[in-house]
């Protein structure tokens, strides 16, 4: 799949292709379902199938925090949607000059002169333009004018809930990892680079890789059964059970929360490499013990924990209706 960070200059060959908008954070059950439907409308006319989202998230640009809410930075969201055929992405800058654009300008510059999309497909809640002030109606109607496909694709709902970013985000704060897979379709992952600690994990036994999650949502704090695969170059090479502490380590306060995973029968380097850290279920909150064996015999038995857990668990669970 091929990235651009722009909608000038775009290659020939890309040109007419079906564009499937949105955020897409998560890349949850929802979105690849729209973007199944792109994929089919694609495959029918013979063009490409491109994906149009905006980075930074346009919430983050309109009301800036402290925290993340992303729950798939760039980098993530990329090889999930890879991953489902999509063979552009178009990752816009939202900036000032992208929110004042109207929607007459945003359809004739980037969809048609930039991308020369000959489809485009978008949730029914799909809203463009400065002020949002272009709705699907909107979009239809020019589509019908300047001769380009429009089609809505309908919620995708579990229970009578629509299936949405947000439900994902209450879920992993809420220390409910599953809940969160059976939405998104996948487990949810952390990954980062693996930075120098101090040590500490190693000299009682359980030498964990630290992590600083940066971009991203912060799940809530505690200690997870996890699986860990080890990726070079955006390729998984290695994948390993584990369990992993996220938060400030109440004993051993750190300023910024940490993920520190241990991996399950492995002595191996990894300082410097980029993990894929997937929470798969919730064991305990972070607590303060009364003295290091105290600790040690309580990462002991979260280890034995996690791996009476990881040894039934395979793909991400259905959510009951």
């Amino acid at each position: 799949m091929r990235i651009f960070r722009h909608f000038d200059d775009v290659p020939p060959a890309l040109k007419g292709a079906v564009v499937a908008i949105g955020n897409f954070d998560g890349v949850h059950k929802g979105h690849q379902a729209l973007i199944g439907r792109a994929r089919a409308e694609a495959q029918a006319r013979g063009a490409k199938l491109a994906v149009l989202a905006f980075e930074p998230h346009p919430q983050e640009f309109f009301r800036p925090r402290p925290d993340s809410i992303r729950l798939t930075p760039l980098r993530v969201k990329a090889r999930l949607l890879s991953e489902l055929g999509v063979e552009a992405l178009f990752a816009l800058p939202f900036d000032a000059e992208m929110a004042g654009r109207s929607a007459a300008d945003f359809v004739e510059e980037v969809l048609l002169k930039g991308l020369g999309a000959s489809g485009v497909v978008v949730g029914p809640d799909f809203e463009f333009g400065k002020g949002r002030a272009g709705k699907f109606s909107t979009l239809e109607k020019m589509g019908l004018a300047q001769g380009f496909s429009v089609t809505c694709f309908d919620m995708v709902t579990t229970g009578n809930v629509k299936i949405s970013s947000t439900r994902i985000r209450d879920a992993l704060k809420a220390a409910r990892p599953e809940e969160a897979a059976s939405l998104l379709g996948h487990w949810w992952a952390v990954e980062a680079r693996v930075e120098h600690g101090d040590g500490r994990g190693r000299t009682m036994g359980f030498p964990t890789a630290n992590m600083h999650l940066g971009h991203c949502l912060a799940p809530a704090f505690g200690v997870y059964a996890v699986r860990v695969t080890i990726m070079d170059n955006d390729r998984p090479v290695g994948r390993h059970d584990g369990v992993a502490n996220f938060g400030i380590r109440p004993m051993y306060e750190t300023k910024v929360p940490l993920m520190e995973a241990h991996l399950f029968d492995f002595d191996c380097d990894l300082y410097g490499k980029h993990l894929l850290v997937e929470l798969i279920s919730y064991i305990r909150p972070e607590a303060k013990f009364d003295g290091l064996p105290a600790l040690i015999a309580q990462i002991g038995r979260d280890a034995a924990k996690a791996r009476e857990i990881l040894k039934d668990t395979g793909f991400p669970p259905v959510l009951d209706a």
